[in-house]
């Protein structure tokens, strides 16, 4: 999911707003996205989210989030989404998380981590609030 010399990733980025659709992106403390995968005119990937809890002890929520999209065939553009959460953790406990999905997935490269900062930057903007209509004149 590495976007190289600056290239958009669609793809990458509906992942995104589809985790920030389901967590509350303002508590993502960090996201590791894993490389995706395809296969049969399929693209699938998974990220690993650690969202901040109103616990003590500054306790995370540890997500898996996954995707599929289809790129071929009758169902082409079907997008299939879905988030589960797996763990609740410290901080030192989520990267043996991800370790633990990559050495499961065989995947050799490391995963692209990003701060919640960064997850927040790739967000698109909120959409404009309703304007109101002027005195008046009816809606």
């Amino acid at each position: 999911m590495r976007r190289e010399g600056g290239d958009r990733d669609e793809t990458r980025d509906r992942f995104l707003a589809a985790i920030a659709e389901r967590l509350p992106a303002d508590r993502v403390v960090e996201v590791h996205l894993f490389q995706p995968l395809r296969q049969g005119g399929t693209e699938s990937g998974v990220g690993v989210v650690a969202v901040e809890q109103d616990a003590p002890e500054a306790r995370l929520a540890v997500h898996t989030a996954r995707y599929r999209l289809t790129q071929k065939g009758p169902d082409r553009g079907k997008w299939e989404f879905a988030v589960q959460i797996d763990a609740d953790a410290s901080l030192i406990t989520v990267d043996k998380v991800v370790r633990g999905v990559q050495r499961r997935s065989g995947d050799a490269e490391d995963p692209e981590r990003l701060t919640g900062e960064e997850f927040r930057a790739l967000l698109p903007p909120p959409p404009p609030p309703p304007r109101e209509p002027a005195q008046g004149q009816s809606a």
